[in-house]
């Protein structure tokens, strides 16, 4: 197992030590199999109230100074108002995130509050019946091997499913459900004898693991069977390690077998640079490690405030292979605010254009592919 850890000792990263110890890490991997060390994880962001999106609605990133976003012309490339540290973030065993965890009790985000079945819907103005046949694109003709998210409703939308090792983005506003889809989409995989990854930046280890488990995802049996790695990583700490991170990142998925991948949220990962072009180039990169990786791999994103269908920086929808579009839907008509879906594109795969409603209950996000908004 490769190890993993959010210590930092406020030095800056040094590429040659990352390599060295990423050397050391292979070579002393067996020797310290079944020593049973875990290193305890530190969240970056916690999000308030059991919510899988931050506070950050006012457009202020958490260096407060978001109206700079253009940059100041001096080229500083530096994450803002962080300490560089020594090495990588993933410092630690792997197995260290794949011991079992006794997750403390939490309350339930509003959004997994359950509204069980479609009679959640009796105000809403929609049509049952019709075609079980979502309304496809042309068809496709691809045999590259697909994947199933394990969201019932939103895989009838996809024909055939999702190419494997794509790169997926599910974006909306805060409440929509992003994290549910993250962990639903993890889930899945595991469900089916897969192993997966999930890295945090919102919230502790514990409080993922626990949100899951509230679903009825056994995320602490797959953390103790060591077939998941739940990883919480302050953002500043990743933004300032993301060299060696990327560098790191295809080896260290390959040396865990994984085939699912999660990042909750690329948003505060995008918050921690004011210049521009330094977010877009660290971005880029980063989704191009990924891919790298030879995983199936999810990033949740933030929406900008203007527009569902763009992302917060309007980055990650152009470096993505799949657009997830989760939003409220809020016509006059309607008494109560309603969540949708679209699936705005999905590369090599037919996939249905219309906007579907759906929910999320006790055990995820059901989307009603038979009911059609007004």
């Amino acid at each position: 197992m490769i190890a993993v850890s959010d210590d930092a000792d406020g030095d800056d990263a040094d590429d040659d030590d990352a390599d060295d110890w990423f050397e050391r890490a292979l070579d002393e991997d067996e020797a310290s199999a079944g020593s049973g060390a875990d290193a305890p994880a530190v969240s970056g962001v916690d999000a308030e109230d059991g919510s899988d999106e931050t506070d950050d609605t006012d457009g202020d990133g958490p260096t407060g100074r978001e109206g700079e976003e253009d940059g100041d012309g001096d080229g500083d490339s530096s994450a803002t108002d962080g300490t560089s540290t020594d090495g990588s973030l993933f410092d630690e065993d792997f197995g260290s995130a794949l011991q079992g965890v006794d997750a403390p009790a939490v309350d339930v985000a509003e959004e997994q509050t359950a509204a069980a079945g479609p009679e959640g819907f009796d105000d809403l103005d929609f049509v049952l019946g019709g075609s079980d046949d979502p309304d496809f694109d042309e068809e496709i003709d691809s045999e590259l091997p697909r994947l199933d998210l394990g969201i019932e409703g939103l895989d009838r939308m996809i024909q055939g499913g999702v190419p494997e090792r794509s790169l997926i983005v599910a974006m909306g506003s805060a409440g929509t459900g992003k994290t549910t889809f993250g962990l639903q989409f993890l889930n899945r995989g595991l469900e089916q004898g897969e192993r997966a990854v999930f890295i945090t930046l919102e919230e502790s280890r514990e409080r993922v693991i626990n949100s899951a488990t509230e679903k009825g995802y056994p995320f602490d049996e797959y953390v103790a069977d060591g077939r998941l790695a739940v990883v919480d990583v302050d953002p500043i700490e990743m933004a300032n390690s993301l060299a060696s991170i990327r560098n790191e990142l295809p080896a260290l998925v390959e040396e865990f077998d994984a085939s699912r991948l999660v990042l909750d949220s690329v948003s505060l990962l995008e918050m921690m640079y004011d210049d521009r072009a330094k977010r877009r180039n660290e971005i880029y990169d980063f989704s191009r490690s990924l891919k790298e990786a030879g995983v199936t791999a999810l990033l949740t994103s933030e929406a900008s405030e203007g527009s569902p269908y763009a992302s917060r920086y309007g980055i990650v929808e152009y470096l993505t292979d799949a657009v997830f579009v989760l939003q409220y839907v809020r016509p006059d008509d309607f008494r109560e605010t309603r969540l949708a879906v679209e699936i705005q594109k999905v590369r090599d795969a037919n996939h249905s254009r219309e906007k579907k409603p759906y929910e999320i209950t006790d055990e995820g996000i059901s989307v009603y592919q038979q009911a059609n908004l007004f």
